[in-house]
């Protein structure tokens, strides 16, 4: 089922936030570099990422507590595959007047391939999810 336009421009105007050790936010935006702010955490210009949830099913919202389990399910199974991981949120804006912006808890992945959070993203019925590689250009990889 392949996603529809709206949900596809709301997926590119996110900002994708990742808590910074010592505090504030790094902005990954689609179509841009990895922030700067995340660059230290990398071994090298080849090492791959992720940014990734497992809120919200097929973009139909679910119950806070559920999500809450999913995403403890989500870290559990990245852990277990020894990826390094730090706290992230998505922003979504507004489609339509009158709507509030929303926020999915999300984690920042490093060390993972691409196939393993494709993987992880189908799991977790995740329409897309966002990647890339070193402090290459940031890149919306739909799953659906």
């Amino acid at each position: 089922m392949p996603i529809s336009p709206d949900t596809q421009r709301a997926f590119l105007d996110t900002e994708y936030r990742v808590r910074l050790s010592r505090g504030g936010w790094a902005v990954i935006r689609i179509g841009e570099p990895l922030p700067r702010e995340l660059h230290a955490g990398m071994k090298d210009e080849g090492m791959p990422w992720g940014f990734i949830t497992a809120w919200n099913p097929l973009a139909k919202e679910v119950p806070r507590a559920r999500n809450r389990e999913r995403q403890r399910q989500l870290l559990a199974a990245l852990r277990e595959r020894g990826a390094r991981v730090r706290a992230g949120v998505g922003i979504g804006h507004a489609v339509d007047a009158g709507q509030q912006r929303w926020r999915e808890p999300s984690l920042f992945v490093l060390g993972l391939d691409f196939d393993a959070l494709d993987a992880l993203g189908r799991r977790f019925e995740q329409f897309a999810l966002v990647r890339g590689i070193g402090h290459g250009i940031a890149e919306l990889r739909v799953l659906v």
